[in-house]
């Protein structure tokens, strides 16, 4: 399971000493928190994630191990390739988490290779990549992994799919913003401007790794 999700700090009660402060408070915690949701104008309902193909190496099985942790397949560790942390929210057109979505993602090891048999089997066991997770009732998920590379033919993307209910509600894949592979990747091409902002996200450096937001909105 992913580690806790910390608390998000209590406001200062509202006395004659605090009130002052509290509307510069109440604007640091929203833009503390603002990644959390995507944007939407007042009264408007939020736009769907866009959908993407599934590709053809989802996992035939589930692997044992597909906890959050890409980068430990059982006792093994996974050390090629830049460590990030891709996270976000599940929420549906108005703007309510989907507790209990369940969110997967899988990816190519550094070497271009995928754990399927369609790609010869040459992933790297150490890699897991393949990973699931349940959200909690703020609807956000968490998962550790690599900031994706390229293969022959496509840009660096994860792929990723959320199910609600036990059925598929969304596959989609994630793409690297700034990466010179994605003008010629053909699935990113086909993208409409407002798809490919949705989709193509900053991996950005944190304090263990890097670190790549990507809210999901569904359908209900």
């Amino acid at each position: 399971m992913p580690p806790p999700t910390p608390a998000l700090p209590t406001p200062p009660a509202t006395t004659r000493r605090t009130l002052l402060g509290t509307g510069a408070a109440a604007l640091a915690a929203t833009a503390a928190t603002a990644w959390l949701h995507p944007a939407r104008g007042q009264g408007s309902r939020l736009a769907p994630t866009p959908a993407q193909t599934e590709g053809p190496f989802y996992p035939v099985a589930v692997p044992a191990d597909s906890d959050f942790d890409l980068l430990r397949n059982g006792g093994a560790h996974y050390r090629q390739g830049q460590p990030a942390w891709v996270d976000g929210t599940v929420l549906d057109t108005a703007g309510r988490p989907m507790a209990g979505a369940v969110v997967e993602i899988w990816q190519c090891d550094q070497a271009g290779h995928y754990h399927h048999p369609g790609d010869g089997g040459r992933a790297d066991p150490a890699f897991q990549g393949f990973g699931r997770v349940r959200v909690g009732p703020d609807g956000r998920y968490r998962f550790r992994t690599l900031k994706p590379v390229p293969y022959t033919g496509r840009t660096p993307h994860i792929h990723v799919k959320v199910r609600l209910g036990g059925q598929e509600a969304l596959t989609t894949q994630l793409y690297v913003a700034g990466d010179p592979g994605n003008a010629r990747d053909f699935l990113w091409r086909q993208l409409s401007a407002q798809d490919r902002a949705a989709l193509t996200v900053p991996f950005t450096p944190g304090s263990d790794g890097l670190v790549a937001r990507f809210p999901l909105v569904v359908q209900a």
